[in-house]
C-alpha cells in the first residue's frame, strides 16, 4: 500500500475515528485503525466490537492495500506535522513489516497487525431508514444526554430511549434519557419513513460519538434503525452501534399530568442563584430548598460544617406557599439546556416530581424528583 494525503484531510478522519479506540486494550488489534487505500480514496475505520466508525478521505493512490496501525500514535503524529503537508503512508511486507509515516523532514515507522485480523460490524438490513437534519439531532441529544444514567447496575437506563409514536394524531421522533432521579424528554416531528421502526436504547459512548460527528458542517443525516444496531451514515463518515439489549422504563407514568400550581422565573436568575447558595452544600445530597411563596422564591442551603445561605428571587407565582427540596446540580443541569428567558416550574407538592417546562421550546419537557430537606 502507498498513498499520498494532505495533513488536514488525514488528521480530520483519524480525528474522527480514534476517538473510539479504547486507551487500553486487552485485544491488541482494537488498539488500531484499518487503513484501506482504493481508487482515488482511502478509508479508516476503528472498532471497539459494540461500535464502529469509519471515514473517508480523499488521497492519490499509487498501490491500493489494507493494514492496520496503532490508531492514537498515528492521530498524535499527524496532529503535530506542519499544516498543508503532503503525508506519505507507505507500507510493504518483509521481515520488518512497519507502516511509514512521510512529510517534509519527517519519517515514522510504525507496527503493524494484518488487515484481515480486524473484526468488522456486519450490518443489518432489517429496520427503517429515515433523513433528519443535523441541526434537529443535535438538539435531541443536547436536551436530553446530560440526564443518562452511569449507575452499572441499571444498564438499561445507560443510554438514550430514541423511538417514535403518534400522539393527538401526529407522529414524533422522541428521545428520552433518565437516572432515576430527573428525566428529560426532547422530541420532533417524525421525520419521512422514521414511523414504525423499533423503539432502540442508544448507548452513552454511541450518543456522545455522534455529537462529535454532528459538529461537522450542516446538512442531514441518515439513520438506519434495526431490532440490534443503529447506524448515522454522515455523508463520509459512518457511525454503526449495538443498542443496549434490554426494556426501557414507561418514563410516562413519571410525567406529573396535574400539577397546576405554576411558578414562571427568568431562568437565568434562577441558575446563578442555585449556583451561589450551592458553593456551601454538602457534596453528597448538593441539596437546595426552595420556599415558593406569591411573588417572591427563597433558596436556603444549611451544611453543619460550612454554614447557610440564603439567597430571594422574584417571580411569578400567585398559589399557596410550598417548601420542596431539589439537588442543585440537577437543577443547574437543566437551566443550562432552556433556550428562553424564562422557565416554568410545574408543581403539587413537596414529594411529588415538579415538571420544568421552557415555553421557548415546547418539544421538551424535564421532570426533577424532590428530596428530603
Amino acid at each position: 500500500m502507498q498513498l499520498i494525503i494532505e495533513r488536514g484531510a488525514l488528521l480530520k478522519a483519524l480525528g474522527h475515528v480514534q476517538n473510539v479506540v479504547e486507551r487500553r486494550n486487552t485485544i491488541p488489534i482494537l488498539s488500531n485503525v484499518l487503513l484501506s487505500a482504493e481508487g482515488s480514496q482511502v478509508s479508516f475505520s476503528a472498532t471497539d466490537l459494540d461500535m464502529e466508525i469509519v471515514d473517508v478521505a480523499e488521497a492519490i493512490v499509487s498501490i491500493p492495500g489494507q493494514i492496520t496501525a496503532p490508531a492514537h500514535t498515528l492521530y498524535e503524529i499527524v496532529r503535530k506535522l506542519p499544516e498543508g503537508a503532503d503525508v506519505e503512508l507507505k507500507f510493504a511486507s518483509g521481515e520488518d513489516p512497519r507502516l511509514t509515516v512521510s512529510a517534509g523532514r519527517s519519517r515514522f515507522a510504525l507496527p503493524v497487525l494484518p488487515a484481515g485480523d480486524f473484526p468488522v460490524m456486519s450490518g443489518d438490513h432489517e429496520g427503517v431508514t429515515f433523513q433528519v437534519l443535523k441541526e434537529d439531532l443535535k438538539r435531541l441529544i443536547d436536551k436530553t444526554r446530560f440526564a443518562v444514567s452511569t449507575e452499572e447496575t441499571r444498564y438499561y437506563l445507560n443510554g438514550l430511549y430514541l423511538h417514535t409514536l403518534t400522539e393527538e394524531g401526529s407522529g414524533y421522533l422522541r428521545a428520552v434519557a433518565t437516572d432515576g432521579h430527573r428525566l428529560a424528554l426532547a422530541e420532533m416531528p417524525a421525520p419521512d419513513g422514521s414511523m414504525g421502526g423499533p423503539g432502540v436504547i442508544v448507548p452513552r459512548k454511541t450518543i456522545d460519538q455522534a455529537r462529535r460527528l454532528l459538529d461537522d458542517g450542516s446538512g442531514s443525516v441518515e439513520v438506519t434503525v434495526s431490532p440490534a444496531k443503529i447506524r448515522f451514515n454522515f455523508g463520509q463518515a459512518a457511525l454503526t452501534s449495538k443498542i443496549i439489549d434490554g426494556s426501557f422504563p414507561d418514563y410516562g407514568r413519571v410525567i406529573p399530568k396535574n400539577n397546576e400550581k405554576i411558578m414562571r422565573v427568568d431562568s437565568g436568575v434562577l441558575s446563578k442563584a442555585v449556583d451561589r447558595v450551592s458553593t456551601i452544600s454538602a457534596e453528597k445530597s448538593r441539596s437546595v430548598k426552595l420556599a415558593i411563596e406569591p411573588g417572591r422564591l427563597t433558596l436556603t442551603v444549611r451544611n453543619i460544617e460550612a454554614g447557610q445561605a440564603v439567597e430571594e428571587a422574584e417571580i411569578d407565582y400567585d398559589n399557596e406557599t410550598i417548601e420542596i427540596g431539589f439537588n442543585a446540580r440537577y437543577i443547574l443541569d437543566v437551566m443550562g439546556q432552556i433556550t428562553g428567558d424564562v422557565v416554568e416550574l410545574r408543581l403539587n407538592d413537596a414529594s411529588s416530581p415538579t415538571l420544568v417546562i421552557d415555553p421557548a421550546d415546547q418539544g421538551v419537557q424535564y421532570v426533577l424528583m424532590p428530596l428530603r430537606v
